[in-house]
């Protein structure tokens, strides 16, 4: 039996339209194409962002800002040495891109200039910092993406 030119075009339109759809399928169902957005509340978050833009701009007027050191007692975050420790307010939020079971925040509670992350709470790879703080009614923002 020879099949014509108009048979074969229509089998090939079906055959790709399949194709297409097995992965649409797939993509779907399977838990390990897992399509969660970074936040759940992903476009509350988007209206709120000038305030974080404001809280960066803060940060840049300080005369040094937050830095970090990874030490063998954990990840070492050091607050600037001019301000007084016992004003500063806020929190830490530490995420983890490739795992959101990982993701952790904590308040700031200073007995100096330096907050300790403990080594036990950080596994090796990408994190990223979120420190969102006050000092004397003024708000900081700092972020930083890291490889522990």
């Amino acid at each position: 039996m020879k099949i014509s030119w108009g048979t074969g075009i229509v089998l090939a339109f079906i055959g790709f339209i399949s194709f297409i759809m097995y992965f649409i399928v797939t993509m779907n169902i399977d838990d390990k194409y897992n399509h969660d957005l970074v936040s759940d509340d992903y476009y509350g978050d988007e209206l709120i962002y000038q305030k974080d833009i404001d809280k960066l701009q803060n940060s840049e007027t300080l005369e040094s800002n937050i830095g970090y050191e990874k030490t063998a007692e954990g990840l070492l975050i050091k607050f600037p040495e001019t301000l007084d420790y016992n004003e500063i307010k806020g929190t830490l939020f530490l995420y983890r891109p490739s795992n959101k079971q990982l993701d952790f925040d904590t308040a700031i509670s200073l007995s100096n200039s330096n907050l300790l992350i403990p080594d036990k709470r950080l596994v090796d790879g990408r994190w990223n910092i979120k420190i969102d703080w006050q000092y004397k009614g003024k708000s900081y923002l700092y972020k930083e993406s890291i490889n522990y």
